[in-house]
Formats: C-alpha cells, structure tokens, sequence
C-alpha cells in the first residue's frame, strides 16, 4: 500500500504535539503488543470522517479494529486526554504570528474529533462520564 493520504492521517509535526498528551500504556499489560497509538488516532479519525460504523474499519489499513479504536478512544477521554489537546491546540493557535493562523487553524479543524463529528453530521464528542456514548465517541443528531 503506497504512501497514504487524507484528512484522518496525523503528520510528524501534529504528533509531536499529540503523543506526550495520551496516557502511557500500562507496564503489565495483559495480550498481545497493543497498536500504536498514532494508528488507533487515525483510525478514530478514519470513521468520523467516513461516517461509518466503527466495525467497519477496514483492517487492511491497518489502524487496528475498530473496537481496538473505540477501546483507546474511551481510554484517552477518561484520561482526560483530548480536553489537555484541545487546549494545548488553542493556545499554540494564540501564539501564532497572523499569518500562520489560517494555516493552523485548518490543521486543527481537520483532524479535531469534535470538528470530524461535525462535519459528518453526527454530533458532539462525548466525554461526559455517565452518558450514553455511541461509536467512537459520537452522538447522533
């Protein structure tokens, strides 16, 4: 498979920013050798912009599962990974000169979860402990 393109896939530089933010994965882990948690983002980012189910993540793109995704994605929300990038986001958008902004605002808006949900039609991200969650983190409507 050549050199993939799209708006799920997270550049060297967005990474730098993501990865110090997600928690780290436990010593003693039970299982096999978990998937890198850049794929599981992507794969996350993969099905809200595709507006497809969450078991329908295509392996051979090798994101892991769906529900390997969903797994991760639930990990980092009570992590309260995505609150920290979101504001770590905000505030190196803040800190930009003027003529970066346009640029890293697009940046930010086309991977952000709650930007993808959006844009898919399906709602708000949904980190609120308690609430029903739907697939990878979306409400409908």
């Amino acid at each position: 498979m050549g050199v993939m393109t799209g708006p799920w896939i997270v550049d060297d530089d967005l990474w730098a920013v993501i990865e110090p933010l997600l928690p780290p994965w436990p010593e003693r882990s039970p299982g096999l050798r978990p998937v890198a948690d850049r794929l599981c983002l992507q794969g996350i980012l993969y099905v809200l912009h595709q507006d497809i189910a969450g078991q329908l993540l295509p392996l051979e793109l090798r994101f892991g599962s769906g529900q390997t995704c969903w797994r991760r994605l639930d990990r980092w929300q009570q992590a309260g990974a995505f609150q920290q990038l979101h504001r770590t986001l905000l505030a190196k958008l803040n800190a930009a000169p003027a003529a970066s902004q346009a640029k890293l605002a697009d940046t930010f808006h086309s991977w952000w979860p709650g930007a993808m949900c959006a844009r898919a039609g399906v709602g708000r991200l949904r980190a609120e402990e308690g609430h029903d969650r739907r697939p990878l983190g979306c409400q409908r409507g």
